[in-house]
Parts: C-alpha cells; sequence; structure tokens
C-alpha cells in the first residue's frame, strides 16, 4: 500500500514538474516573442526570416543554380508622396520569367519642381507570405535620391525568386507577386511614420 501511495506521490511530483517547465518554456517564448515586436532590430531580423509584412530578403549575388520550370508573374508598382513633386514609375509594369532566374528590372525617378529635392523610397511585397522568397540583389530602397529641377534618375532593382517557394505547398496559389515602392521626402514625418508602421514595431 505504502508503495503504491509513493508511486502516485512520485507520478504526481512528476506531473508537477513538468507542468511548471511547460509554463516557464511557453513565457520564454512569448517574452521572446514580445521583445521581437518592440525591439527594431529583433523585428527586422524576425521579418527577414520569416517573411512577413511582405519583407524580402537580401542576396549578396544572383543564384548560380538553374531556374526551374515554373513562370511566376512579377507586376511593379510605383507610389509617390503629394509632397514630393517627382514622377515615379517602373519602365516595365510586369514580367514573367522562371522561378530562380536572376532578373534585371528599372524604376525612372524625375523631378518635376522648381527647386532640389532629396527622396527615400519604402517598399512592400503582396502576397506577403511570398516575401521571404523575394530576394534582391540591388535595390535603390533606404537610399537617398537627390534630383535637381529637372533631373531624371534610372533606378536599378535585381532580384530572384528562391526555388524552394516551388516545394512550399502555402504557395501553390501564388501566380503573380507585386512589388511596390513608395517615395517619401527624405526626413519627413511622413516617411518616419511609414518606417514606424511598417518596418519598426
Amino acid at each position: 500500500m505504502a508503495k503504491k501511495q509513493n508511486k502516485e506521490h512520485d507520478i504526481a511530483a512528476m506531473d508537477r514538474k513538468n507542468k511548471k517547465m511547460f509554463f516557464s518554456i511557453m513565457l520564454v517564448f512569448c517574452v521572446f516573442i514580445g521583445l521581437t515586436f518592440t525591439t527594431p532590430a529583433l523585428y527586422n531580423l524576425f521579418c527577414r526570416v520569416t517573411g512577413y509584412g511582405g519583407t524580402t530578403q537580401k542576396a549578396e549575388k544572383a543564384p548560380e543554380h538553374a531556374a526551374i520550370d515554373r513562370d511566376i508573374t512579377i507586376r511593379f508598382d510605383s507610389n509617390i508622396s503629394r509632397k514630393l513633386p517627382w514622377i515615379f514609375e517602373p519602365k516595365e509594369k510586369l514580367v514573367t520569367i522562371k522561378i530562380g532566374e536572376d532578373r534585371q528590372v528599372h524604376y525612372m525617378a524625375k523631378n518635376i519642381g522648381d527647386v532640389q529635392n532629396t527622396g527615400m523610397a519604402l517598399f512592400n511585397v503582396t502576397p506577403q507570405k511570398a516575401g521571404k522568397y523575394f530576394n534582391k540583389v540591388e535595390c535603390f530602397c533606404f537610399n537617398e535620391q537627390t534630383l535637381a529641377p529637372g533631373e531624371e534618375a534610372d533606378m536599378l532593382v535585381s532580384f530572384y525568386i528562391e526555388p524552394k517557394l516551388a516545394q512550399d505547398p502555402y504557395m501553390d496559389d501564388v501566380e503573380t507577386i507585386t512589388l511596390s515602392y513608395t517615395f517619401y521626402p527624405a526626413d519627413s514625418e511622413e516617411l518616419e511614420e511609414d518606417v514606424e508602421k511598417n518596418y519598426n514595431n
């Protein structure tokens, strides 16, 4: 009888220990997630790893592996702040490429105002779940661009779609990805608000 009671006591103690360990792990996990969404550096790392919020990936160079036989259409969108007197648009509205194929496209910006302005572009990718497979090798986003009155600039975007997209069942319905840029006046409250809203919280 005493042995049975001891065994039951040991089992109960083990259950309490396991529950305590489980809740401790969950607490650490929740704290980490909370820090991720309140610390810009951790949030940006989280977004780059997961593609959360349509965050694209940064690649040092184009892939050496061959493209796979699956087409995907990339649309290019452009937006501009009303406070920036520029024309800003893609030179190609869309391209259809093979997944894994390196591709270059160009955007054009022109200052149609009377004074020199400096702008900065932010971006996003839709659908957002495609962000972690969209690799940019070269991009003008987050770089200040200064244009004199009447001056025009050609801006390059070099990218490829990671072939692992084709192995992800959640991406089976994705046939088109949209890469969208928005230009703001540099150092403007509007730019800071967009960065705060979409990149740092």
